[in-house]
Parts: structure tokens; C-alpha cells; sequence
């Protein structure tokens, strides 16, 4: 029998977990087919407690499984820990706000195996999320499209399932800062996108805001391309150029006798502009290095905390435990 692995990344979902579990869990039960399953729930260095939902729905449920990271590292790399963790033959990767609903996982599940495809998105055409989210979304898709040369076609986001053999490859990759959609562009060419529903937040805030998104969009940019260097090269040999025709004209105005007048306005404009420029390019280099000497420097991907053992037969565990000690 074939093993679906659901990979819930938790940050401060104290109030939906639980129903996030319940509904997964349903959701495989309405299947025709029957399949084996797990849920591994990876709490992110949460704040509001949720991880005591997690253990207690691990030791009450045989299906699920929880860890603890050892501080806030991501989302990607929560999954990149959850990654780690999974047995299953497919891998089914899902919010754990609801608004990724557990019971459209099927129509992955069945893409994939009437297309043979390796990774299969699900894409939301009525999207509930902010408008702000919506325009960094935007954004996150057309740089995968310019850097990572995603076909137009495919939509990537959160909710996705991947064949095991995929998964095996990518989690290969323990560099400081993952990020999916690249690894599986680079993996396999064989990627869908289908059409599926988005539901409204139930509870909480959203945890990208301005500074997880451009990290998103960092890590998408200087990961897996040199692209961006390549563009600051272009950038400063077509500021060279025009400042080699603009001194020519100069030049020969000059030489023709005419009176040239020096705009300090436009002076500093210019200075301004190419000063930008300069600042922008090194930057984008700074970002390569700093990324070349964290990963040199071993800086961890994420860190699982020591934790009591927990999942099926956790509790018989845990009571004999307590039973030896107190003879």
C-alpha cells in the first residue's frame, strides 16, 4: 500500500492545528482507494503554545508525528527539517492556517498520477489572502519566471505533493537558506500547477510581512543563478557607455565652439543615479559573499530540539517509563 506524508510547518496556529489535523485525516479516509498515511507537524519556534497541541495530538493520534525546532529558522527551513523526517511515498506539503484547505489534496494526488508529473502545485485563482500578500506573490512568481526560468505556465505556491524520489535529491541540499521551488526546477522538469480553493484566514495573522518576503525574493534571486550579477554587469557597462557618448558630444560641441552649460541640478542627478547603481551592485555581491561565507561557516539549516519520544506508542511509553521509576 502506497504512504502519503503530510508535512504541516506550525507557527503560533494554536487555534487551528487540531482542526488541521482532523480534516487531513478525513480527507484520506473519503478516498476510494485506500492509503497509508502520516502527518508530520514541524512547530517553527512558535510562541503561543501551539507545540503542546502538537505533542498532545501525537500522543493521541498514531498517525501523527511532531518536532520542535530549536528557534524561529523559516518556513522553508521547517519543511526542510519536516523533509528529513517523512516516510511516505509522496510527500503532500500544507498550511496550518486552514486557508490551504486539507480536503483539495486529492486533486494533486490524482494529477500526478494521471500525468506522471514529479511535483504537482496547487494554484489559487481567488486568492484570501491581502493585497500587499497578493503583489508579493506576483512578484515571487515573475522572478522565478526571469531567474529560475519557470515556464509562464506553472504556478507555484505553499501547497504542493512531490514523489519520494524528488524529495531524496532536495533534501540532500543543507545550505542556510532553501528555497523549494528552485530545488524542484532543478531536480525535474516534470511540474504541474492545477486550479484549487483558497479559503479565508480562521484565526491569526499572517507571519509574512514585509521582511520574510524580501528574504523569499533573496533567496530566490542568489541561490541558484548568477543572474543578478550579470544584470548589475550590464547595468554599469550602460552607464559606461553612455557616459563615454555623452563626454564625445561634449567634446566636439566644445571643439565646434560652442558654449556649454553645466546644470548643477543635472550634475547631481547623474552623480546620484550612478552612485545608486554602484551601491545597488555591490550590494547584490555583498548578498553572494555573506550567503558563500554562512554556508562555508556550517551555519545550520534548522535544529531539531531533544524531545520526549512521541507518535504510535508514545503514551505506553512514556506511563512505563513512570511505572519503572516508581519501583
Amino acid at each position: 500500500m502506497e504512504k502519503l506524508s503530510f508535512l504541516v510547518p506550525v507557527y503560533n496556529s494554536k487555534d487551528t492545528i487540531a482542526s488541521v489535523v482532523r480534516r487531513i485525516a478525513a480527507a484520506v479516509q473519503a478516498l476510494e482507494t485506500p492509503l497509508d498515511f502520516e502527518i508530520v507537524l514541524v512547530d517553527d519556534g512558535s510562541r503561543d503554545g501551539v507545540y503542546t497541541v502538537c505533542r498532545q495530538l501525537a500522543v493521541e493520534l498514531p498517525y501523527v508525528r511532531s518536532f520542535r525546532l530549536a528557534r524561529n529558522f523559516g518556513q522553508a527551513n521547517a519543511l526542510m527539517a519536516g523533509l528529513n523526517q517523512i516516510t511516505g511515498d509522496y510527500v503532500v506539503c500544507l498550511d496550518d492556517d486552514l486557508q490551504t484547505p486539507p480536503e483539495e489534496f486529492p486533486k494533486l494526488y490524482h494529477t500526478m498520477q494521471s500525468g506522471g508529473f514529479d511535483v504537482v502545485y496547487g494554484y489559487y485563482e481567488q486568492k484570501k489572502h491581502s493585497a500587499f500578500r497578493n503583489f508579493g506573490t506576483a512578484l515571487n512568481e515573475q522572478m522565478q519566471t526571469f531567474i529560475l526560468n519557470k515556464p509562464c505556465n506553472i504556478h507555484t505556491s505553499s501547497y504542493f505533493i512531490a514523489r519520494r524520489y524528488v524529495v531524496d535529491v532536495v533534501k540532500r541540499y543543507d545550505k542556510p537558506f532553501p528555497y523549494l521551488p528552485g530545488l524542484f526546477l532543478l531536480v525535474t522538469g516534470s511540474v504541474a500547477s492545477i486550479p484549487i480553493r483558497h479559503a479565508a484566514r480562521h484565526a491569526g495573522r499572517s507571519g509574512y510581512g514585509l521582511v520574510k518576503l524580501v528574504q523569499l525574493w533573496m533567496n530566490g534571486f542568489t541561490n541558484f543563478s548568477v543572474r543578478p550579477l550579470r544584470i548589475a554587469s550590464f547595468a554599469g557597462a550602460v552607464i559606461a557607455l553612455c557616459a563615454f557618448v555623452m563626454t564625445a558630444v561634449l567634446f566636439i560641441l566644445k571643439l565646434s565652439g560652442q558654449d556649454i552649460q553645466v546644470g548643477w541640478t543635472s550634475t547631481i542627478v547623474i552623480m546620484l543615479f550612478i552612485g545608486g547603481v554602484q551601491l545597488l551592485s555591490v550590494g547584490i555581491l555583498g548578498e553572494y559573499i555573506g550567503r558563500i561565507y554562512l554556508s562555508v561557516n556550517q551555519t545550520p539549516q534548522y535544529v531539531i530540539k531533544p524531545q520526549p519520544p512521541t507518535g504510535s506508542g508514545a503514551a505506553e511509553r512514556v506511563c512505563a517509563q513512570k511505572n519503572t521509576a516508581g519501583v
